[in-house]
């Protein structure tokens, strides 16, 4: 087969002869031409997409020693077939590959740091280095070097040569093939194995930009976009910031002040709020605990969604305004069904074994200690009959 995408990788367009047509276990349909200038999945490279006889190109993978066109539909019987490609799509790969390999040789020649692998994403792509640890200033100098590669705008050359011949050059790692050993080489900078598709030069690669990293066991996964994607990016937290900028009525260079002085503003009010609450759960605590007075030595109660922290603070506000207090809370927060419960000290009441009584019922877990338990479970129980059974083990 000829793989018109090592001659050309600009070809855009071409025609060719299907040599047969089959299908795969999970019956997808694919077409096997006489030439193709569609790239395949490999070297860590997404296939190429685009159409076939007008036909959507899904997928590309080379199986079995051919080029397989995985298509929507099956192509005519035989004879001559148009096969185009999707340009941007081809291009972005051209544009991350190539600077793939420029970023890798600048971590590499400034500091020994060898990629180990690559991924090309839909929208961002790594590498793996052999580093723990990498520091900003590191970065910093790699993705510099990488631009000044770009702009010095050096060509990008690819070249077959046999293993004998490889002794020849400096390559940045050794190759995983032994035999049609394909280099894409950067004179005097990069010299490296690859299958994939690169442009004539380090200029189409346009820009390289660095956008994190984190240490992934003994070694650093730094995620970056090249070229179009440099550009998308840029946009995308263009837009970002200036939505922020608008929220918080600030201008871009105030934004990271504006946004501390919000968070802090934000804590405090927290802060307030829970104090505001543990207030109003007092009051509520008291009101409970001078019911007791008039002749009610048990509070029983069914909350519905109400927060249980909140009916745990309230539960043991009123045991200890009032001693002789049994307090008895049920809450049903949507299928979740919890039970808390609290004595004062001058009560005989265990609370532990009050909670221990119901858990079979509401298939929960729970515990606690004697003037205080809590438990809760999955159940179609109501908060009524709930409070029975906690009424019934006293």
């Amino acid at each position: 087969m000829e793989k018109l995408y090592y001659q050309d990788p600009y070809i855009k367009e071409f025609t060719a002869s299907v040599i047969r047509q089959d299908q795969n276990s999970d019956g997808k349909w694919y077409a096997v031409l006489d030439r193709t200038a569609f790239y395949p999945t490999g070297g860590g490279q997404p296939f190429d997409t685009g159409t076939i006889h007008g036909i959507s190109v899904t997928d590309v993978e080379e199986e079995e020693g051919e080029i397989r066109h995985y298509l929507e539909e099956r192509l005519p019987e035989s004879g001559e077939v148009d096969g185009r490609v999707n340009w941007q799509r081809r291009f972005d790969h051209m544009q991350q590959h190539s600077g793939q390999h420029i970023l890798s040789a600048a971590f590499d020649e400034l500091f020994g740091y060898r990629t180990v692998s690559f991924h090309l994403g839909k929208e961002t792509l790594t590498i793996d280095i052999e580093t723990e640890n990498l520091s900003e200033e590191e970065a910093a100098r790699a993705e510099r070097k990488s631009n000044e590669i770009i702009t010095d705008n050096l060509p990008i050359e690819t070249k077959w040569v046999s293993e004998s011949e490889l002794a020849g050059y400096p390559l940045r790692k050794e190759t995983k093939v032994k035999e049609n050993i394909r280099l894409v080489i950067i004179p005097e900078f990069d010299y490296n194995g690859c299958g994939g598709t690169h442009p004539k030069a380090t200029g189409e690669v346009q820009a390289i930009k660095i956008l994190g990293w984190s240490r992934q066991k003994k070694q650093t996964r730094v995620e970056f976009v090249c070229g179009g994607r440099v550009l998308k990016q840029l946009h995308t937290k263009n837009v970002i910031v200036n939505r922020t900028g608008q929220l918080i009525s600030s201008p871009e260079g105030e934004i990271p002040e504006a946004i501390i002085k919000l968070l802090d503003t934000q804590k405090q009010m927290e802060k307030e709020l829970e104090e505001l609450k543990n207030q109003l759960l007092e009051q509520e605590g008291k009101e409970y605990a001078r019911s007791i007075l008039d002749g009610s030595a048990i509070i029983r109660k069914v909350f519905r969604d109400r927060n249980v922290k909140e009916l745990q603070k309230l539960a043991k506000s009123i045991a200890i305004q009032n001693d002789q207090a049994i307090v008895l809370f049920a809450a049903e927060n949507g299928r979740q069904l919890q039970a808390v419960c609290a004595s004062g000290t001058k009560t005989e009441a265990d609370m532990k074994k009050i909670i221990q009584s119901i858990l079979p019922a509401i298939h929960g877990r729970g515990g606690g200690n004697k003037h205080f338990a809590q438990g809760g479970g999955e159940t179609e129980m109501s908060g009524e009959r709930l409070l029975e059974l906690m009424a019934d083990s006293l």
